[in-house]
């Protein structure tokens, strides 16, 4: 017990550290070859931070744990909104200019009702894995295009300051890149080891364990990317890390999962309860940070309240649930 419990916290360590090295040096590798400040923006910071998610459940569906891999992914999208926004709006009130991350939220909730869709048989099928990515490459080249059409948003010299902050050369770059690729595929292997370690000694679904523990761990990336940005003044790159986060965790996360090990008998409180959480969070942030009425979009301190306490209160109550089942 005592080796899973370690497992899990130098796991955790190792991929936080990893994560960021590789968003640094796959950021600075792409501005050397050219690619527009905006569009790396989008792209390989929003890929990046999803990452450990990706690797994460790519692992546990390879290992036979796909439970994990799905519940890694609808709780990281909880965790994304309801306790990485919700403190970085208690840190600095996030205000929400780029036109491109208010694009984004409609299709963030169209997204998620499609993966709601799919989840009603109670099954994910091999062939609706493929359908997931090939949504996931279709939101690529819809970000590219947009990228490239934008002129001066909002983002884009957030992104510029932060590349001119953590410039280096080309060599460093691909260096960071591949190291964190390795660190992250190492890292993910031993906190998978380690979380089903310890789901198994407490007789705990994999699931569970992948909608807290594991969940809460693979969104440190977006949670220090966030706040340091809001604190930093770039609202639209806090934003706009945990949207593109979520619409790749859905697409992207589910997808490879499924694709690996395709599961016919998802759990019934998914759909009941995870997804309907998930849910209804997604439509709260297209609420409050999209601006309705002549209202600016901005989640203020008291909106962050709330989110935090929605956090705590659903993480409160599949702990009640769980203790039940001991």
């Amino acid at each position: 017990m005592v080796l899973y419990l370690l497992a899990i916290i130098a796991g955790f360590g190792i991929l936080v550290w990893s994560a960021d090295k590789f968003v640094e040096g796959a950021a600075s590798t792409a501005k050397h070859l050219g690619m527009p400040s905006l569009l790396i923006g989008i792209l390989i910071v929003g890929f990046g931070t999803s990452a450990p998610e990706m690797v994460v459940s790519a692992i546990a569906a390879m290992e036979g744990n796909p439970g994990l891999a799905l519940g890694n992914a609808i709780g990281s999208n909880i965790v994304n909104i309801a306790l990485i926004l919700g403190v970085t709006a208690l840190v600095s009130p996030i205000v929400v200019n780029s036109k491109i991350v208010k694009k984004e939220m409609p299709l963030l909730l169209g997204i998620v009702l499609i993966s709601g869709y799919l989840l009603l048989d109670n099954t994910l099928t091999f062939v609706e894995g493929i359908a997931l990515l090939l949504g996931f490459f279709g939101l690529i080249a819809w970000s590219i295009i947009s990228a490239l059409k934008s002129k001066n948003d909002a983002l884009e010299s957030e992104i510029e300051d932060e590349l001119v902050e953590h410039e280096m050369s080309l060599k460093a770059g691909v260096f960071w890149l591949v190291l964190g690729l390795v660190l992250l595929i190492g890292s993910s292997r031993l906190l998978v080891w380690g979380a089903v370690g310890v789901a198994h000694e407490f007789g705990v679904s994999d699931l569970i364990i992948g909608l807290t523990i594991v969940a809460l761990g693979t969104s440190l990336p977006e949670l220090a990317a966030s706040v340091i940005a809001a604190r930093k003044g770039e609202h639209d790159i806090a934003i706009g890390n945990v949207v593109g986060s979520n619409m790749f965790n859905i697409l992207a996360v589910i997808g490879i999962a499924t694709v690996i090990a395709p599961m016919n008998n998802v759990p019934l409180e998914v759909l009941q309860r995870d997804w309907i959480v998930m849910l209804v969070l997604t439509i709260a942030l297209l609420i409050m940070a999209y601006g309705f009425k002549n209202k600016e979009g901005k989640i203020t301190r008291l909106e962050g309240t709330i989110l935090v306490v929605c956090y705590v209160a659903y993480n409160t109550y599949l702990g009640l649930n769980l203790t039940g089942n001991l």
